[in-house]
C-alpha cells in the first residue's frame, strides 16, 4: 500500500509539472521571458516569466497552439506534441517575422496581421542593446518615431507630420492625455520609466475609434512590469538591478525592480533615479549652437559668465526619480486583478532654448525654469473571462493621476519672478469587452469616461524683497469631460483575408471659468457642449507566410481642450497668445497602404504610404482682445494671437525599412520616413507643417554570436532650408543655424554609433557604447538643445 501511495504522489507530480510549458532559446539556451501563448479553441493564452516558464493546463484540448514572441520564429504546435517534447520548445532568432502579438488596436491581444493598421514593437532586445537614458529615447529605438527636444529633460515624439496633443499616451491601457495637452512640444513622456517597461508599442494612423480625442497621428502604448505568479509551491522571485554612467552628461542611473509571486499574489516593486550634468555638445558643427556664457546671479544683479568649456549647454542638468507598485490577485483562472501605484518627480530643470534668447545684446531671461514636474497615478485592472451571451472577455480599468508641473521665468535684471503652477487630477474608467460571433466575427466593443479638473495659479515674487503676489494665470480654472461608447468587428471570411471595421461616438464638456483681474477679456466663461463620431475600416490580405498587403481608411478627431480654449503666453518674442472659447473639434481624414514582404527568409522589405487630411484646424493665428490687435504682455508690447479653427492641413508620406540576414551571425537593416505636411495661414497661402519632421532614418549592421551581440549604425535626419521651414519656425534664431544668407535653417547631419552587449553569465550583463563616434555638434530639427556630443555609455546589469 505504501508504494502504491508513492507511485500516486509521483504520477501526480509528473501530471503537474507537465503542465507547465518551458521556452528556451535555441542557441544559448537561455530562457525566454514574455513569449505569448495563445489558442483560440479554447479561446485561453499564456505569458512565460523571467524562467521562461508558463502554466498550460488549460490548453490540455488545444490542437493549434502559437508561442509567439518579437524577434523570434513563431512554432505552432499541438498540446499533444508539446507534452511529447516534455513540454520544452525552443526557438529560433528571426527579426524577419510578418506578425506579432498586439494589444494597441484594440485593447486585447491581437495578431499584428489581422489588424489593418500599422502597429510596431520595439523588442526587449533592441532596448537591452540601445540602452535609452528615457521614455523619449525608447520611442526613437524604433527608428520610425521622430523626438525633439527643448531641454536635456524632454523628449517630444512625432509620428507622421504630428505631435503633442495630436497624439495619445498610454500605460498600461490608461490615457495620459489631459485637458493641457499644448499644440507646442510636451515633455511627459519622460514622466515613464524605460527600466519598468515590458513592452512598447506605436499605433501609426488615426486611433479614435479605441482612444478618442487627439489620437489622429498615432498611439504609443507602454505596459509596464506585470506582476507574475508562482508555477509550483514555491515561492517566485526573479528581479533586475541596473547601474549606468554616460561621459556626455556624467550620467548616474540606478535601478532596480523584485518580483515576488505565489499561486494567486504576486508583486512588483520598481525604483530607478537619474542624474544628469549639464550635456556637452559636439565639437564639429555650426558655431551657432554654442552658447558659450550663462546667467549667474551675483550681489543683487545678474551676470554673463563665459564658461571654461564652450561646448557645455548650461543650464541643461537635471535629476529623476520614478517608484512603481504593482500588485496582482488571481482566486481563479476567471478573475484577475492588477493595482498599480506609480510616480515619477523630476528636478527643477532649465528650458535651454529660451537661455538663448537675447534681447538688447543681452540675454532675455535671468531665469527660465521648469519647476519639478510630477505625475501620480493609480489604477486597477479588473479581467473577466467567462463564456456568456454578452461577451467571453471584459475588462474594467479604473485609474486616478495627478499632474503637475510649473514655470519660472524672470527678465534679466529684473527683481520679479514670475511663477505658473497647473495641477491637473485626471479620473477615467474603461469597460471594454469581446465577444466572438460564429466563427467568422469577434466583436471588441465598450465605454469610457475620462474626466480633468484643471487648477491654474500664477505668482509673482520680488527676489530682492522677498514679497510675493498674486499673478496671472496660465489658464482657467476648468473641467474637461468625455463620454464615449465604441464598438469594432473582425471578420475573418478566411485565413487570408481579415476585414475590420469601427465607429465611437465621443461627448465632450468643457467648462471654464475666467479671472479678469490681469487681463480685461471680455468674457468670464467658456462652455463646450458637442460630440463627435469616428470610424475607421480597413483589410488584411495574406496569400501565404511571405505576404502581407493591407489597406486602412480612419477618421480621428481632436475636441478643443483647456490649453486651447484659455491659455495666455508668450508663443514667441513679441507675440502672445490670448483665450479663445469659441472652437469647434478638429477632423482628420486618413488613408494608408502597407506591404510586406519576407524572400527566402533572408529579406525583409516593409513600406507604407499614408495620406492625412485635417480640417478644422486648431491653429495659432492673429486676434484682437477688445478691439486690439496689441497688448502689454510681460514689459512688451506684444501682437495678440488666440487658437482658432482657421485652416486646413495635409501631410503625406512613406515609412519603409529592409532587413537582411546575413551570413555568420550578422544582419543590415535600415528604416526610412519621408514625410511632407502643409497648412494653410492666414492670406490663404501654405507653409510646411511645424510638426512635418524631415528625411530621416536609421541604418544598422548587426552582429550575434553566443553571448555577444554588438551593433554598428548610424543615424541621419535630412535638411530643412529656411524657404522649408515652418513660418512659424523662421524667427527661432535661438533654436537654428544660420545658412549662407543669414536664414534660419536646419541643417542635415548623422552620427556614427557602436553599441554592444555580453552576458557574462545567464544572470549578469555588461553594456557598452559609442555614441557620436566622430562628435559632430548636431540638432535634431525644431530642438531648442543639441544633441549629446561624442558619449561613452557602460552600464551593468544583473537579474536573478
Amino acid at each position: 500500500m505504501k508504494y502504491i501511495i508513492s507511485l500516486g504522489l509521483l504520477l501526480c507530480s509528473l501530471i503537474a509539472s507537465s503542465q507547465t510549458l518551458t521556452v528556451l532559446d535555441a542557441e544559448n539556451q537561455h530562457p525566454i521571458e514574455m513569449v505569448t501563448i495563445i489558442s483560440k479553441d479554447p479561446n485561453v493564452y499564456a505569458i512565460t516569466n523571467a524562467d521562461g516558464k508558463a502554466d498550460i493546463s488549460d490548453f490540455e484540448t488545444a490542437e493549434k497552439i502559437e508561442i509567439r514572441t518579437l524577434g523570434y520564429k513563431t512554432l505552432i504546435k499541438s498540446y499533444t506534441e508539446l507534452s511529447n517534447d516534455d513540454f520544452i520548445v525552443t526557438m529560433e532568432e528571426s527579426n524577419l517575422s510578418l506578425d506579432e502579438v498586439v494589444v494597441s488596436a484594440t485593447r486585447w491581444r491581437q495578431r499584428s496581421d489581422d489588424i489593418p493598421a500599422k502597429v510596431i514593437s520595439i523588442s526587449p532586445q533592441e532596448v537591452k542593446l540601445q540602452n535609452p537614458q528615457t521614455a523619449a529615447d525608447l520611442l526613437s529605438v524604433s527608428g520610425k518615431v521622430y523626438v525633439q527636444k527643448s531641454q536635456q529633460g524632454g523628449g517630444s515624439p512625432m509620428i507622421r507630420g504630428f505631435a503633442t496633443n495630436r497624439l495619445v499616451y498610454t500605460i498600461d491601457g490608461v490615457r495620459m492625455n489631459t485637458a493641457i495637452f499644448r499644440g507646442g512640444n510636451i515633455q511627459n513622456v519622460i514622466n515613464i520609466d524605460p527600466f519598468a517597461v515590458e513592452g512598447t508599442e506605436v499605433l501609426f494612423g488615426p486611433g479614435s475609434v479605441i482612444y478618442g480625442s487627439d489620437a489622429i497621428g498615432g498611439v504609443m502604448s507602454f505596459q509596464t512590469l506585470t506582476p507574475q505568479f508562482s508555477l509550483d509551491d514555491k515561492p517566485f522571485i526573479s528581479g533586475n538591478a541596473v547601474a549606468r554612467f554616460s561621459s556626455a552628461n556624467n550620467e548616474k542611473t540606478g535601478h532596480f525592480d523584485v518580483n515576488v509571486g505565489w499561486k494567486k499574489w504576486a508583486f512588483v516593486s520598481s525604483i530607478s533615479s537619474w542624474d544628469y550634468d549639464h550635456l556637452r555638445q559636439g565639437s564639429h558643427g555650426p558655431d551657432d549652437y554654442v552658447k558659450p556664457y550663462y546667467v549667474q546671479r551675483q550681489d543683487s544683479m545678474d551676470v554673463v559668465v563665459r564658461q571654461d568649456d564652450p561646448l557645455l549647454q548650461v543650464p541643461s542638468a537635471y535629476s529623476q526619480v520614478n517608484m512603481m507598485q504593482k500588485v496582482r490577485f488571481q482566486p481563479n483562472k476567471n478573475w484577475d486583478f492588477v493595482y498599480g501605484f506609480h510616480y515619477s518627480e523630476t528636478s527643477p530643470y532649465g528650458r535651454y532654448d529660451r537661455h538663448n534668447r537675447r534681447r538688447d545684446n543681452a540675454p532675455r531671461y535671468g531665469e527660465w525654469d521648469y519647476g519639478p514636474q510630477q505625475w501620480l497615478m493609480n489604477n486597477l485592472n479588473i479581467s473577466h473571462s467567462a463564456e456568456s451571451g454578452l461577451f467571453n472577455e471584459v475588462s474594467l480599468r479604473l485609474a486616478q493621476q495627478s499632474f503637475e508641473e510649473s514655470r519660472i521665468s524672470r527678465n534679466f535684471n529684473s527683481p520679479d519672478r514670475e511663477s505658473n503652477i497647473e495641477e491637473v487630477e485626471a479620473y477615467s474608467a474603461n469597460l471594454d469587452f469581446v465577444k466572438p460571433v460564429g466563427a467568422q466575427h469577434t466583436l471588441f466593443y465598450g465605454a469610457e469616461y475620462v474626466g480633468n479638473d484643471v487648477t491654474s495659479i500664477g505668482r509673482i515674487r520680488n527676489i530682492e524683497t522677498d514679497e510675493e503676489m498674486e499673478g496671472p494665470a496660465r489658464y482657467p480654472q476648468a473641467t474637461w469631460q468625455s463620454m464615449a461608447v465604441y464598438v469594432n468587428d473582425e471578420f475573418k471570411p478566411s485565413d487570408q483575408f481579415t476585414v475590420q471595421g469601427g465607429i465611437r461616438y465621443n461627448h465632450f464638456l468643457l467648462d471654464a471659468e475666467f479671472d479678469t483681474t490681469f487681463y480685461p477679456f471680455p468674457f468670464t466663461e467658456a462652455n463646450i457642449d458637442n460630440g463627435s463620431l469616428t470610424g475607421s475600416i480597413g483589410g488584411v490580405y495574406r496569400p501565404d507566410n511571405t505576404w502581407v498587403l493591407s489597406t486602412n481608411f480612419g477618421t480621428a478627431f481632436r475636441s478643443p481642450n483647456v490649453d486651447d480654449i484659455g491659455k495666455v503666453f508668450d508663443s514667441e518674442p513679441g507675440a502672445v497668445t490670448v483665450p479663445n472659447p469659441d472652437l469647434d473639434a478638429e477632423y482628420a481624414y486618413n488613408v494608408d497602404v502597407s506591404v510586406a514582404k519576407v524572400i527566402d527568409d533572408v529579406v525583409k522589405l516593409d513600406v507604407t504610404g499614408y495620406y492625412t487630411r485635417l480640417k478644422n484646424a486648431l491653429v495659432r493665428r492673429d486676434f484682437q482682445l477688445n478691439g486690439q490687435d496689441s497688448i502689454v504682455y510681460a514689459g512688451e508690447l506684444s501682437k495678440v494671437q488666440a487658437i482658432q479653427n482657421a485652416a486646413e492641413a495635409n501631410v503625406y508620406g512613406i515609412q519603409a525599412g529592409v532587413e537582411v540576414k546575413l551570413p555568420a551571425g550578422f544582419k543590415f537593416s535600415t528604416d526610412l520616413n519621408f514625410q511632407h505636411g502643409e497648412e494653410e495661414l492666414d492670406d490663404g497661402s501654405e507653409s510646411t507643417s511645424r510638426h512635418a519632421a524631415p528625411f530621416f532614418g536609421v541604418s544598422r549592421l548587426t552582429f550575434k554570436a553566443d553571448d555577444l551581440s554588438l551593433q554598428l549604425y548610424t543615424e541621419y535626419q535630412g535638411e530643412r532650408s529656411f524657404e522649408d521651414l515652418p513660418v512659424s519656425e523662421q524667427d527661432k534664431d535661438e533654436i537654428y543655424a544660420k545658412d549662407a544668407n543669414g536664414n534660419n535653417y536646419s541643417p542635415s547631419w548623422y552620427t556614427l554609433n557602436l553599441k554592444g552587449s555580453y552576458e557574462l553569465t545567464e544572470r549578469f550583463a555588461v553594456n557598452a557604447g559609442l555614441e557620436n563616434i566622430t562628435d559632430q555638434r548636431y540638432r535634431p530639427y525644431s530642438s531648442g538643445i543639441s544633441a549629446p556630443g561624442r558619449n561613452f555609455i557602460l552600464s551593468l546589469q544583473a537579474n536573478f
